[in-house]
């Protein structure tokens, strides 16, 4: 039994997120809504993984954008 049942993030790698939203939205959107150089400047999912790995606030953004995706999507 999972010890955070409504948690949709709870076992989502962050790459997952990062590939998800890339896909849904496109790096254009994704730095338009969350203005990081990870996003606007030639951006990739290996530097946005490093970048948010070691910035919190950031990810927790990205996070959030990552729900609100999930809650359009039902």
């Amino acid at each position: 039994m999972s010890m955070q049942p409504n948690n949709p993030l709870h076992g989502v790698k962050l790459e997952q997120i990062i590939l998800e939203l890339k896909e849904n939205y496109g790096w254009e959107y994704m730095g338009f809504q969350i203005n990081i150089r990870c996003f606007t400047h030639d951006p990739s999912v290996k530097s946005s993984l490093k970048f948010l790995r070691r910035t919190p606030w950031a990810r927790s953004k990205v996070e959030k954008m990552y729900l609100n995706m999930l809650n359009q999507k039902r």
